[in-house]
């Protein structure tokens, strides 16, 4: 897997691709990681990156011509090939007006050998970028950010967790929070509950506790502790099912959801009826 990273603030990278699993990932060889440098693709003696929009407005607008010739650069396929299905790579533009960055989206480039990643500034990008250029465009929330740098970090990162090979363990990317779809089915048996030691099936995660069994009198719940497998799991799914619902109730449309979950649901809906 290799990202390619298009910035005005290359040196923005040298800190939150330098640490932890990235850093080990990119030491294994199991990522690439190319920092390209915007001005390097100007040719005026203030290495101009933008200018104001036609129309008039506030702030200042990328131009396109440094961006195309930098992705020219880069060798890509065409824009054609890009949007056919098992293409190789893709071109991403990071910006407000983009899809959302969730897990699921973060599984689906896990089928490309080569993401591109456009980082936008000030107050946009030239629409021809996002028009002719960019395969999609994608916002890692519903907020306002200086630039697509830190959008463009935690793609990578969380990207970097799904390689084969990058964690330690591989059932914990199958644990974590958001995960659906195959990852949840792989991790059960047909007909069978999810089983909320390896996959969240679409929840919020379960609570965790480590010793001290017993810290400053606050204790670690007794089902954990009592060796029963069964009861540990059904607690556990129960508390991400808790979670989700309490924090996150718009995820339950979409979780992976067995019969005993609903019936877990309607339990803890009911309970919850009687404190209201």
């Amino acid at each position: 897997m290799k990202f390619e990273i298009i910035t005005i603030f290359p040196d923005f990278f040298r800190g939150p691709l330098d640490y932890g699993i990235v850093r080990r990932a990119r030491e294994a060889g199991l990522i690439e990681i190319g920092l390209h440098d915007l001005r390097a693709f100007t040719h005026d003696r203030h290495r101009t990156v933008d200018d104001r929009p036609f129309g008039g407005g506030e702030g200042m607008v990328l131009k396109p011509e440094p961006i195309f010739e930098c992705l020219e650069s880069l060798d890509v396929s065409s824009r054609d090939e890009r949007l056919q299905d098992g293409a190789a790579e893709t071109v991403i533009l990071l910006s407000p007006q983009g899809e959302l960055f969730t897990q699921t989206v973060a599984q689906q480039l896990m089928s490309r050998e080569r993401v591109v990643l456009i980082c936008g500034r000030y107050e946009g990008v030239d629409e021809r970028v996002s028009g002719f250029l960019a395969d999609r465009e994608i916002s890692v929330g519903d907020f306002v950010l200086s630039g697509g740098e830190l959008g463009a970090a935690l793609i990578v990162d969380t990207m970097t967790r799904l390689v084969p090979g990058a964690l330690g363990n591989a059932a914990s990317s199958q644990q974590e929070s958001f995960t659906t779809g195959n990852s949840a089915a792989q991790a059960r048996g047909e007909g069978e509950p999810p089983l909320s030691t390896c996959a969240s099936g679409g929840l919020l995660d379960y609570p965790h506790y480590t010793r001290p069994a017993d810290f400053a009198g606050m204790k670690v719940p007794e089902v954990l502790v009592n060796g029963n497998h069964e009861e540990i799991r059904r607690w556990r799914r129960r508390k991400a099912l808790e979670k989700t619902l309490c924090n996150r109730r718009d995820l339950l449309k979409a979780a992976d959801l067995s019969k005993e979950d609903r019936k877990l649901l309607a339990e803890i809906e009911a309970e919850r009826a009687l404190h209201d």
